[in-house]
């Protein structure tokens, strides 16, 4: 009997799609994205408290140039981390992975488009020397969009690539239902036989055909036709002679008190005449 593979179910080929991956695929990548957006929207407001910020420092200032250049970027790879650390769909997941490229690159030249595009100016480092002014540009701006960048690309990367544990993750069996607290896996479906009536391989040969002997009955009574082993032909079909018995020749009969006077007077007519 052949063992039942669920693998082989068309839920599971269905399952089975290119679309279909771990969410651990994009986990990491997705959780480092969600950091530096967070870090990228947030620290304008809360960096003047360490002394780290470009002007005005001061904190939760809100201006134009800060919502379009740092809050938006921000904001947006947020969204493209989460889509990549929580979504089991290649194509979702991909999504959130050019969210989050396009996302950095605005950090990285944003700065640069913001005078042409009349978006306000995101302000001059406060520093007193030139390392923390690099260190301000960097971890505000062009570092900042180059890493996220970097980590985007190599999350759409790896979602591109359809690997052997993609494959397996696809095919694997899938609780279908729950019933309380226990699973519901798919079974095969299971036929019963009909009451009465046993299956193909147990049932003797008269039984399973009508025209065949059964195992356990004799010949005569299995089909009706043939001879029974312990009954003489005789009895058997009821045309035959029976195979203990001698044909005995039938006695001549007995003629009766008046035919003997008829052939006694006819014999005494002849005689006398």
């Amino acid at each position: 009997m052949k063992d039942y593979d669920s693998s082989d179910t068309p839920a599971a080929r269905a399952r089975g799609g290119r679309m279909r991956i771990p969410r651990s695929r994009g986990a990491a990548s997705g959780f480092l994205l969600i950091l530096l957006g967070l870090w990228g929207a947030l620290v304008p407001f809360i960096g003047p408290y360490f002394d780290f910020a470009f002007t005005p420092d001061q904190v939760w200032a809100w201006t134009t140039a800060r919502g379009w250049l740092e809050v938006l970027p921000g904001v947006v790879t947020v969204v493209g981390g989460f889509l990549m650390l929580t979504s089991r769909n290649r194509a979702t997941a991909m999504l959130g992975g050019w969210l989050t490229v396009a996302a950095g690159a605005w950090f990285v030249i944003g700065r640069a488009l913001a005078g042409p595009l009349g978006l306000g100016n995101a302000g001059a480092p406060v520093a007193t020397n030139d390392t923390k002014r690099v260190w301000l540009e960097l971890t505000y701006f062009y570092g900042l969009g180059a890493l996220i960048v970097f980590l985007g690309a190599i999350a759409i990367g790896r979602l591109s690539v359809r690997s052997a544990r993609d494959i397996a993750y696809a095919q694997r069996p899938v609780e279908t239902t729950t019933t309380g607290s226990q699973p519901v896996i798919e079974q095969p479906v299971r036929q019963d036989p009909v009451v009465g009536q046993q299956p193909v391989g147990q049932q003797p040969v008269g039984q399973q055909t009508g025209y065949g002997p059964a195992a356990d009955q004799p010949v005569g009574q299995q089909t009706g036709y043939g001879p029974a082993a312990d009954q003489p032909v005789g009895q058997q079909t009821g045309y035959g002679p029976v195979a203990g018995q001698q044909q005995v020749e039938a006695a001549p009969r007995r003629r009766g008190l008046l035919s003997r006077l008829r052939n006694r007077g006819g014999g005494n007519t002849l005689a006398h005449r």
